[in-house]
């Protein structure tokens, strides 16, 4: 009898998934845009292991892609929580703010990315947006000026979007 209940558990471990397959699972689901299974994998995930940053990350972002922005803020909050120097969570979670037009919230998420790293590009940019938002014309177009100066190609385009509409 003991080797039949052994026998029977075995497959079940086996064919048990990880948080790691869950994860992929999730964003296999996310990259066909089947955001609410997404969310369902990377909320298993999470089960299995409350500290997996990733699963939290693409929840959010699936949760963004839905317009759960609250939703998406939490999900980020979470990183910041697990580990305060993700710039890319403050990033994330300052752009979920500027949907809900918590221009001000956006801005000191902000504020504290720009602390972690005072090169950050997109944190300039997103900062950008949030002033803008508040009608702060000369503040957004020196946010996206400086982001315009740093030596990288990210988000070119989008920059100099901004600076034809808003600074010249």
């Amino acid at each position: 009898m003991k080797k039949l209940i052994l026998l029977l558990l075995v497959p079940m471990v086996s064919f048990g998934q990880t948080a790691d397959d869950l994860h992929t699972s999730g964003n296999t689901k996310k990259n066909l845009k089947d955001y609410y299974g997404a969310i369902n994998d990377y909320s298993k995930a999470i089960e299995l292991d409350p500290d997996y940053e990733p699963a939290y990350y693409n929840r959010g972002n699936a949760k963004k892609n839905l317009k759960d922005y609250k939703g998406a803020i939490e999900d980020y909050s979470k990183i910041i929580e697990l580990d305060p120097n993700n710039t890319t969570a403050y990033n994330n979670r300052a752009d979920a703010k500027l949907y809900t037009v918590d221009y001000y919230g956006a801005i000191r998420d902000c504020n504290i990315g720009l602390k972690i790293d005072p090169n950050s590009q997109i944190l300039y940019i997103t900062r950008g947006e949030a002033k803008q938002g508040l009608k702060d014309l000369n503040g957004a177009c020196a946010d996206w000026k400086k982001a315009e100066r740093m030596d990288s190609n990210f988000k070119t385009i989008l920059i100099n979007e901004y600076l034809n509409k808003y600074c010249n």
